[in-house]
C-alpha cells in the first residue's frame, strides 16, 4: 500500500536557522531518503518551496478565485513530502517517525486512496 507522508515545519525557524544547522539537517534528509530507497519504499519525495511562493485556487459559484500564499495560516507549513510503499500503517508510522522532521516538526502519514478502491467505494 502507498502513503504520504506530509512534511510541516516552521519554515521561518528553518529559514532563520544558523548555516551549520541547515547543512546537517539537509544531511539527515539525505541520509532519511537514502535509506527509504535501500528499503526499497521509497516511490518518491520533494521539499516544497516556501509558502509565500504558493498559490491557492477555489471555485466559487462558477468563478475561479486565486489566493497569493497558502489558504490556511498555521504555526507550521507544509514544507515536503515523500511517497512511500509499505506493508501497511504500522510500518508507514515506522518510517514517518524516522524522517527528520519528526523531531521538529510533523510528520502526516496518511494512506494512498487507491483509484480501483475509490471507485469500488463510489
Amino acid at each position: 500500500m502507498r502513503y504520504m507522508l506530509l512534511i510541516y515545519n516552521d519554515e521561518a525557524a528553518m529559514a532563520n536557522a544558523p548555516k551549520e544547522q541547515t547543512q546537517q539537517v539537509l544531511a539527515a534528509y539525505g541520509a532519511y531518503t537514502e535509506a527509504l530507497k535501500k528499503s526499497g519504499a521509497y516511490i518518491a519525495g520533494e521539499r516544497l518551496r516556501p509558502t509565500q511562493a504558493a498559490t491557492s485556487v477555489r471555485l466559487a459559484s462558477g468563478k475561479t478565485n486565486v489566493l497569493d500564499g497558502p489558504y490556511a495560516d498555521t504555526k507550521e507549513q507544509l514544507a515536503g513530502f515523500y511517497m512511500i510503499e509499505a506493508a501497511d500503517i504500522d510500518t508507514a508510522i515506522e518510517w514517518g517517525a524516522r524522517c527528520p522532521a519528526s523531531s521538529s516538526g510533523t510528520v502526516e502519514v496518511r494512506p494512498i486512496w487507491e483509484m480501483a478502491e475509490y471507485i469500488e467505494a463510489a
